[in-house]
């Protein structure tokens, strides 16, 4: 009997694969294209004839054929240039897009549907010359039905694209930068990133079906992972049961059945079936993809999905019942050479490697939901995405038209992606403000709608800033998870903290985030400008050009610095790394936290020149960190420490326990081993943790080590700690200080006083002169660099680390990197960074301005002046050296240098130049908080 039925079962698949299937005629090739920007097009009919445009290649853009207006700017430091890479060509308006198409015979009787993927915003269609509708979506299909009594043969199609902002309020406005069209920083609709172009994009298709067609299969895996719900549309219903098959991309068949259908609403029909055995579930480590396809008496549809669930366990995030840690970067729509997302599968497969490759796991797109082909690839790769609407407004509620355009494009992003396993998070936007409430029941509509995604209302909001409010500092009542940047109990990112605390690295963020019961994601950690790297320039070869950068290297050029610009990359590179560590590594100790989002691994080119990245905006590492390096600690399997500082003393000892985060698999019976090396790779300490096991999860208090500091010399050490027999490695370095060292020498003056310097000087002596820091004039010592843009947000000190000369004889008792690193940050905090630029010294310590102002600035030079020779410090070297061993030790080794063969100043400066450093006032304190205040 079972054997009869399997064959019926074979005979009506094949009886319904041969019923009409969908077929589809490809509308890619010349179109004519003509431009709009009054508007006439309509009052003169352009659609009821051939139009006598210009010739374009579809799918394009009008900047892909170089139609527009051309760019009249040219390089500069201001406001227009240095926001945003520069459009070579710009049009925003109606552009009419004709072509003739052909009917075949064999679509007569069936329902015939133009299909354009991607457009932005609205588009408008007519049929020889009569209007079939118009669409708006900044993220999903625009699709037209044609009218029932098209004929075969030819026909004249005409689409007209106008990507002029629809709707108020969508988008928030960045009033610094002076270009109207430049304002809009929603990353569906913006010049900052994506570029508002004008064309279409991706699949341009006529797809014909039976009238009976059923379309809109979705798959629903349940909550208890022992059932799955599929459902399609279809408007009439012609049989009680229906074909299903489900089987592995590569045809091998886990299922094949035929089951019960049943009506729930409208034409929406539904089956139930348990979970076939041999169904595996999706995820980073097996993405396991299936395609399931059903078949009626009157057609089939099918669709790919992989069987998952993504929920929240009593506040942890879980992904199959198993916990997950996202390790996110942000993705803003910033592909520099078309100026739009990419459409194809492969592009978006090349991005996500080198993104995991980084250790990452997620992406979040902001303000915006990237095409299928994004879905695709991630969904192959093993990849986690969090979609949003195209929103980033302070006046949510205010225009109910948004409102209703909005809700619209989250029931469109659940139909056309809702299949896809690498969909796990949906947000309604970024940093929303306004009407909390409708927000709420946005959020409620989605949950009902489709419950295979975790929802929230907003990707943080600043509205307690401005209002009395809740929202971005305690999920919203409908939230499934909360992503913010500090809660009602405090930060929850390292921005706020690594400026005004010294280097410790035994903190996570429990005290303020273990009160909250949702999964919780830390929002946009990172965010450290890394200086332009001019070789970078000529990369730009499709329809952006870098005026930015261009103007950066002129004002380099012209201000004597452009020989430092691969050195001012490179060093301030360096200290966004280790930021970056310290960030991940807290994120990844607090047991709490279910993530983070970097903002971000790659460049944003746009907001005023945002270059926070350690890769290009082309994904391409900038030689800063290799992804090895920054995978050791980023990755599904992290070994930690916690220990109290960077800096030690002779005499003191360092403990650090150890930690394993782990968001792997279970690990039993692992060797940790952990070794102490100085520069020279000798091994000062080393042991081992034996047999330990390491489940998902935070596993702390793994061992401890302890190490004797004694030495007399000072040195940079490295504590490094793996997993015997795996990838799995971590390091850290510590420096280490003897307490005695020679502060005062009998030849040379030290002094804060600029009167006891000078008649030092006139007699010849050698002298360190060190006034008060904060009498000089420069700007405020920091140790984190820019922070995003010093062009976004221009009230703050701005430099982005220090270059340092390591084969300069000034430091031969004093261990350094060339770049900032933790053992800086007393030197930089208890320091003004002075502007030089019109004094001929040699910097000891090179200070990096950032790319807007560009002066030559240091905090430790020599010189000539008058009779004698000088060390000028704005880095205090006098207070507290006993508690202060990095400035004892920079004071000993300049001391050292001074009274060496070596110290022979090539250049001269005056008493007066040095003067003019002095300031008449003290200036004041800035922190993070200024930032968004």
């Amino acid at each position: 009997m079972r054997v009869f039925q399997t064959t019926i079962i074979a005979l009506l698949l094949i009886l319904t694969a041969c019923s009409p299937k969908i077929e589809d005629i490809d509308l890619s090739g010349e179109w004519q294209v003509k431009l709009d920007s009054t508007s006439i097009g309509i009052t003169e009919n352009w659609a009821s004839s051939k139009l006598q445009g210009t010739p374009i290649s579809l799918p394009a853009t009008l900047d892909d054929a170089g139609l527009g207006t051309p760019n009249k700017l040219e390089p500069a430091i201001n406001n227009y240039v240095m926001s945003n890479l520069t459009r070579k060509h710009q049009y925003i308006g109606k552009a009419w897009y004709q072509r003739e198409i052909e009917i075949p015979n064999s679509w007569e009787n069936k329902t015939v549907t133009l299909k354009l993927e991607r457009v932005l915003w609205e588009s408008t269609v007519y049929l020889n010359g009569e209007k079939i509708g118009s669409a708006n979506s900044l993220i999903g299909k625009h699709s037209f039905e044609l009218p029932k009594s098209v004929t075969s043969g030819k026909h004249l199609l005409t689409v007209v694209v106008d990507n002029s902002n629809k709707f108020p309020n969508i988008n928030v406005a960045g009033n610094r930068y002076p270009d109207k069209v430049n304002q809009d920083m929603a990353h569906a609709y913006t010049n900052h990133t994506q570029i508002k172009w004008n064309g279409i994009l991706g699949d341009m298709t006529l797809e014909a079906s039976a009238s009976n067609q059923p379309t809109n299969m979705q798959v629903y895996p349940n909550k208890d992972l022992k059932t799955l719900k599929v459902t399609f549309e279809q408007p009439t219903a012609t049989e009680d049961k229906v074909g299903i098959v489900i089987q592995k991309l590569n045809g091998e068949e886990v299922y094949n059945a035929q089951h019960n259908v049943s009506k729930e609403a409208n034409d929406l029909f539904v089956l139930n079936l348990n979970k076939p055995e041999g169904l595996e579930l999706w995820d980073e480590f097996n993405p396991n993809l299936y395609t399931v396809s059903v078949s009626t008496n009157t057609g089939n549809v099918s669709t790919d999905f992989g069987y998952k669930v993504v929920d929240n366990n009593n506040g942890d995030l879980t992904l199959n019942n198993q916990r997950i840690f996202l390790r996110g970067n942000l993705e803003c729509v910033i592909f520099p050479l078309t100026g739009h997302p990419p459409m194809e599968k492969e592009e978006w497969a090349t991005l996500i490697k080198q993104a995991k490759a980084y250790g990452l796991n997620h992406l979040r797109f902001h303000s915006w939901c990237p095409p299928k082909a994004a879905f695709e690839a991630a969904d192959e790769a093993g990849f986690y995405y969090l979609v949003e609407l195209p929103h980033w407004s302070l006046k949510v509620g205010e225009d109910e038209n948004t409102t209703q355009f909005l809700r619209a494009e989250g029931q469109k992003i659940l139909k056309d992606y809702g299949n896809h396993p690498s969909f796990l998070f949906m947000a309604l936007g970024n940093e929303l403000e306004g009407d909390e409430s409708l927000l709420n029941s946005m959020v409620a509509e989605l949950k009902a709608k489709d419950d295979r995604h975790m929802y929230i209302t907003t990707v943080y909001s600043f509205q307690p800033h401005r209002r009395k409010s809740t929202m971005g500092k305690i999920p919203q009542p409908e939230d499934d998870f909360f992503i913010t940047q500090y809660t009602d109990k405090g930060w929850v990112r390292g921005q706020g903290i690594f400026n005004d605390k010294p280097p410790h690295f035994n903190a996570d963020y429990s005290s303020t985030s273990e009160h909250i019961t949702k999964p919780l994601i830390s929002h946009e950690i990172g965010q450290y400008s890394v200086y332009p790297d001019m070789s970078e320039i000529e990369k730009y070869t499709g329809v952006l050009e870098p005026l930015n950068f261009i103007a950066v290297r002129n004002d380099l050029k012209k201000k004597g610095l452009l020989e430092f610009a691969p050195d001012f990359t490179h060093n301030s590179g360096k200290l966004a790394a280790i930021l970056y560590k310290e960030e991940i590594e807290r994120a990844l100790k607090t047991p709490s936290f279910d993530g983070f989002q970097l903002l971000q691994l790659q460049d944003f080119p746009g907001q005023g020149t945002a270059l926070v990245g350690l890769l290009n905006a082309f994904w391409e590492s900038k030689g800063v960190i290799s992804a090895e390096e920054f995978s050791q600690f980023n990755s599904e399997v992290v070994p930690l420490l916690s220990f109290e500082k960077a800096v030690y003393e002779n005499g003191e000892t360092f403990k650090a326990s150890i930690e394993v985060a782990n968001f792997f698999k279970p690990m039993q019976n692992q060797n940790i081993v952990w070794s102490i090396t100085d520069e020279a790779g000798s091994v000062l300490s080393n042991s081992q943790v034996k047999d330990a096991n390491l489940t998902i999860g935070n596993n702390t208090n793994l061992g401890e080590i302890a190490f004797q500091i004694n030495t007399d010399k000072a040195k940079k050490l490295k504590v490094e700690v793996s997993l015997e027999g795996t990838k799995y490695k971590n390091s850290w370095n510590i420096w280490v200080y003897p307490k005695d060292v020679n502060l005062t020498h009998k030849d040379i003056v030290v002094t804060s006083s600029y009167a006891v310097a000078a008649q030092a000087l006139k007699k010849g002596d050698k002298v360190l002169l060190n006034p008060d820091f904060k009498t000089l004039k420069g700007t405020q010592g920091r140790f984190v660099p820019v922070f995003w843009s010093p062009v976004h947000f221009p009230n703050q000190p701005a430099t982005m680390g220090v270059f340092v000369d390591t084969e300069h004889p000034a430091f031969n008792d004093f261990p350094t990197d060339t770049h900032s690193n933790w053992q800086w940050w007393d030197l930089c905090i208890n320091s003004k960074s002075v502007i030089t630029d019109d004094l001929d010294i040699t910097p000891i310590v090179r200070v990096i301005d950032n790319f807007v102002t560009n002066h030559h600035l240091s905090n430790v030079f020599e010189a000539k002046v008058g009779n004698g020779t000088l060390v000028f410090s704005s880095i205090d070297l006098i207070s507290n050296l006993n508690e202060r061993p990095v400035a004892r030790q920079l004071r000993h080794s300049l001391l050292e240098y001074m009274t060496s063969d070596a110290f022979s100043p090539s250049k001269t400066v005056s008493m007066e130049d040095l003067q003019r450093i002095k300031l008449d006032k003290k200036e004041g304190r800035f922190s993070a908080e200024d930032i968004y205040n």
